[in-house]
């Protein structure tokens, strides 16, 4: 089932008097219960592809459709419903909220949801059973190491069981050990809940690990291509 369809995508920034264009002419169709990587070097439109998919920023020019929305003609508030329901997120820098427990953290997305107490409960301990963190449901993020910080990121993201969770350089500030338990934990979570994964990333270790590599350079598709059996 296709998920995202991105026909002749172009997003230009202004920049001075003129325009700087971050991507170009970007054609590409991503399925149902995908694990792809975006790949590049730092400024080749990565990042910026990934925030356009999640609708925290629209293209300029051409189609971004996801999951059946026009990413361009979304009001802000048909944005954040889509986010809401469907979309989970996984940045470098973890994101959490410093005051709340990891229970709270992981909760979050679910109150936005309306989720009844009892299932909110069961999903976030669930979330955290599938990261190895049940035993620290009442922690804070000041207390964690930087891989269980992340690891706890990616329990926020995947506890709504959403269809599409977007990664952004998710590896970057972690070391190797922490970086492959997060990679085989994501991959799981993508052969047991059908979750597509796409990642933002210039690490050879999330690469070995992804089906689909999406390189980037200058803005442009320069390679698109099937990996590891995938």
């Amino acid at each position: 089932m296709e998920l995202i369809k991105i026909e002749k995508m172009t997003k230009h920034y202004p920049i001075g008097g003129g325009k700087f264009t971050a991507l170009r002419d970007i054609n590409l169709e991503f399925e149902e219960g995908e694990f792809t990587g975006i790949v590049g070097p730092s400024g080749s439109g990565k990042t910026t592809l990934l925030n356009i998919i999640g609708s925290l920023d629209s293209q300029s020019e051409g189609n971004v459709v996801v999951m059946g929305n026009h990413i361009r003609n979304l009001s802000s508030k048909n944005a954040a419903k889509l986010r809401s329901q469907h979309i989970g997120f996984i940045f470098q820098t973890y994101n959490l909220l410093p005051v709340y427990t990891v229970f709270e953290n992981v909760e979050f997305p679910l109150l936005l949801l309306g989720m009844s107490s009892d299932k909110r409960k069961q999903a976030v301990l669930d979330a955290l059973k599938w990261v190895g963190l049940s035993d620290k449901v009442k922690s804070r993020p000041a207390q964690l190491s930087g891989g269980e910080c992340q690891r706890v990121a990616i329990a926020r993201a995947i506890v709504k069981k959403p269809d599409i969770v977007l990664a952004d350089e998710p590896t970057a500030n972690l070391d190797a050990e922490n970086s492959h338990h997060i990679l085989k934990t994501m991959e799981t979570l993508n052969k047991k809940l059908g979750t597509t994964f796409i990642f933002s990333t210039h690490d050879a270790k999330v690469i070995s690990y992804l089906k689909r590599k999406i390189t980037l350079l200058d803005g442009k598709v320069f390679n698109d291509e099937i990996i590891n059996g995938g």
